[in-house]
């Protein structure tokens, strides 16, 4: 291995660590203290929020497939309550539009 692949195989390394040292943060700090309702309710829409926030710029760059993938997911996932349903469901409903011409 040259010195650059060392270099390489240590940052990867110390960001794994650095990922799970933050991870395992949150789980002990949220098993020595008892969040209040407010906190509880904001972290429980937190990563519905953050996921639109990630999604909704590649939708709107994605034109009519996009929108017509996003729609089937949410339509679908507001009939079946299932994630893998909707998940399906979009990616068919993007890939047929794009087959389209979308």
């Amino acid at each position: 291995m040259s010195g650059t692949d060392l270099l390489t195989l240590a940052a990867i390394l110390a960001m794994a660590g650095a990922s799970f040292a933050v991870r395992a943060a949150g789980y002990l700090v949220f098993r020595r203290i008892q969040p209040g309702p407010f906190l509880r309710a904001f972290l429980g829409h937190l990563p519905g929020t953050i996921f639109v926030a990630f999604a909704a710029p590649v939708v709107a760059r994605s034109g009519l497939a996009g929108l017509a993938g996003a729609a089937a997911t949410l339509a679908v996932m507001a009939a079946t309550r299932s994630a893998t349903a909707a998940l399906g469901a979009g990616v068919a409903a993007f890939w047929a539009a794009r087959g389209l011409g979308l």
